[in-house]
């Protein structure tokens, strides 16, 4: 049997699922246990609440009266802690003494009482999930400042959110935002938060408190898509810092004019790394050790330090390669940067150690 699919109907089918899931945010979760193992679990605690209900009871034996007989024996003491237990109470074993009585109400009762929400955990948990949910949602809202959101979590937003956390941010000051529910569920189990929905909607990013972020990471699949990310995130947040990728060079002018601070030709970039690696292979591995942060030589930005203003970059004890003045980027040997000051910014290359790692500035450079 044969099934045919008109022109575009991918696409919109793909469009309403994104509608069916758009405004979906997801907290990082535990991991959950099985659910024979829970099942266990809730077995043997209502066991063991039995148990002890059978032990006092028991203990207690000569303050119960049978209605069909005078004594009270271990048969009788299980079966009227069943009975008991499930609220059944067929009233043919009573507490008669002052010590039995005082006993059901002040432990057998509380028992009763535990051994029903164990009984029933399974639907209260389904009962208090949503609640629960939104109460995290509304906790990490009102803590949610300066972080960094990611649009597509894909190779190169995997590789962008990787590179950021090795400087010593923290996974809960990253969202993830994606279109597919099953790779916002991958960024969550990463220990990512993740909003399922389209990033070019701004009700999406808002969902994704962009508007208080510090920096925007936008690694799409789609050059176009790129675009309206970066003007409706920049339309929201006029201070953060914007990153974005593209995959055609000529589209880089299109997105610094969107407003993003820094724009990376991915294919470009790849195709320049692999020419330099087949015209000197130790150059290539050196570039790529570079880019990887937190191993081996780390390119990284920091200020000035006292010690260091008016000095010639060559000067000082770091590698310098580049000079930030202003909004531009100078080389260690540009007449202009011949003397540091204390508002520059250097570029250096250092070992990636814990004592020497540099966290990078997030705060965006003026633009032109």
């Amino acid at each position: 049997m044969f099934h045919v699919k008109l022109p575009g109907q991918d696409a919109i089918a793909r469009q309403a699922d994104e509608r069916l899931v758009t405004h979906r945010v997801k907290l990082p979760r535990k991991a959950v246990e099985r659910p024979i193992r829970q099942v266990g679990k809730r077995i043997a605690m209502a066991l063991l609440v039995l148990f002890i209900t059978v032990v006092i009871v028991y203990a207690d034996r000569d303050g119960y009266r049978d209605g069909s007989d005078t004594g009270v024996d271990l048969l009788d003491a299980v079966y009227y802690a069943t009975v008991t237990l499930s609220t059944t109470g067929y009233g043919d074993i009573t507490p008669v003494s002052d010590s039995a009585r005082l006993t059901n109400i002040l432990v057998i009762t509380p028992l009763r009482v535990a051994f029903l929400i164990i009984l029933v955990g399974t639907t209260l948990e389904v009962l208090t999930e949503r609640t629960r949910e939104e109460w995290r949602l509304s906790r990490w809202r009102s803590t949610l400042r300066d972080h960094t959101v990611v649009v597509g979590f894909g190779t190169k937003g995997r590789s962008a959110i990787q590179t950021v956390c090795a400087t010593g941010l923290k996974k809960q000051q990253v969202v993830v935002v994606d279109p597919s529910s099953k790779v916002i569920e991958a960024a969550t189990a990463d220990g990512y938060a993740g909003v399922v929905g389209d990033a070019t909607r701004s009700e999406v990013l808002l969902r994704a408190e962009v508007q208080r972020a510090r920096q925007i990471i936008i690694a799409t699949q789609r050059d176009d898509t790129a675009v309206l990310v970066t003007l409706t995130a920049r339309q929201l947040n006029r201070r953060a810092k914007i990153v974005a990728a593209v995959r055609e060079e000529e589209n880089a002018p299109l997105l610094k004019q969107s407003g993003a601070d820094a724009v990376i030709t991915s294919a470009s970039a790849a195709g320049r790394l692999l020419g330099l690696s087949v015209l000197s292979p130790a150059a290539g591995m050196v570039m790529e050790d570079l880019i990887q942060q937190g191993t081996g030589l780390d390119l990284v930005e920091r200020p000035v330090t006292k010690a260091e203003a008016g000095r010639n970059p060559r000067d000082i004890d770091d590698l310098v390669v580049s000079v930030v003045r202003g909004h531009r980027v100078l080389g260690y040997d540009d007449p202009a940067v011949a003397e540091l000051q204390l508002t520059d910014r250097l570029i250096t290359i250092v070992r990636a150690t814990p004592a020497t790692r540099v966290t990078p500035d997030t705060r965006p450079l003026p633009q032109d």
